[in-house]
């Protein structure tokens, strides 16, 4: 069940981090932000009422998703600018250092989990594959070193608001809850830093305004959908097995960006990038049979 819950969210990762990215290069990443959660934040209210999860509040699920929802903007603005400055398949296998160390540091710490060796072994393929198939590199002009340095605070972001999404709550209607509840302080924060950008002069919309957001509305929905559900089936696996196997079958995400770039935008992957798609596929086997 983890891993099957993992995998989905490492699926649903890649395609939301895809359209993200693609929509980062034809308008301002704060506003790719905003417009995504606040589309996402809709669906959960429906869900929230429909459910009843407010009876499900606690101090610590509202303490955990409030803290999730302030980081959680920074990190996607991060990454988005990132993603429009340089190569998806830099950028994307960069961003799972923190999607890994972040919740096996918690798993160790606040659990006492201790991976057996198969698992040790798998994650470090697996880490080790999706950094090649993503043919990360840290070497190059100044563009490219402000891109690194933009990716390592998105990927810290990332791993914290996964780990306090998954220690919110236990319980099904109280994942919705912490969702909501981080989804509407996303949107605050980023639409706060938006606002706040727009007294500055800096424009909020991109070429052809308002109807340019409207044509892009399907994947800008899509974009916040699929990444809530992400951090939901993540919640799921992280509670139900190992954080080890839960945090670094999830990172698998970059593989799918790479794949949908391929497709997509015909970015071809190079030798490294096939030999570690490989080598995650190799570790992902382990971390399952372990």
């Amino acid at each position: 069940m983890t891993a099957a819950f993992a995998l989905a969210t490492s699926l649903l990762w890649g395609l939301s981090d895809f359209g993200g990215g693609l929509l980062s290069k034809r308008m301002r990443e704060l506003t790719v932000v905003v417009v995504s959660q606040a589309a996402a934040l809709l669906v959960l209210a429906v869900i929230v009422l429909a459910t009843g999860a407010w009876s499900e509040a606690t101090p610590q699920l509202v303490w955990c998703a409030v803290a999730a929802g302030a980081v959680g903007p920074v990190a996607m603005l991060c990454f988005y600018r990132a993603l429009a400055l340089g190569p998806m398949g830099v950028v994307s296998p960069l961003a799972t250092l923190g999607t890994v160390a972040v919740p096996l540091g918690v798993g160790m710490a606040l659990h006492g989990e201790r991976p057996g060796w198969v698992q040790v072994v798998g994650t470090l393929v697996a880490v080790v594959g999706v950094v090649l198939a993503g043919g990360a590199q840290l070497r190059g002009a100044p563009v490219q070193r402000q891109t690194v340095a933009l990716t390592l605070v998105a990927a810290f972001g990332f791993g914290a608001t996964i780990t306090l999404i998954a220690e919110a709550s236990t319980t099904v209607l109280g994942l919705f809850l912490a969702l909501f509840l981080q989804r509407a302080v996303n949107v605050l924060v980023g639409g706060g830093a938006l606002l706040a950008s727009l007294g500055r002069g800096t424009p909020a919309l991109p070429e052809g305004g308002w109807r340019a957001v409207w044509v892009a509305m399907p994947t800008l929905t899509f974009v916040g959908l699929a990444d809530v559900a992400a951090n939901g089936t993540y919640a799921v696996a992280a509670q139900h097995g190992p954080v080890t196997v839960a945090a670094v079958l999830a990172s698998l995400y970059p593989i799918v960006t790479a794949l949908a770039a391929r497709g997509v935008l015909s970015e071809r992957m190079r030798p490294p990038q096939t030999t570690g798609a490989a080598l995650a596929l190799v570790g992902s086997v382990l971390l399952a049979s372990g």
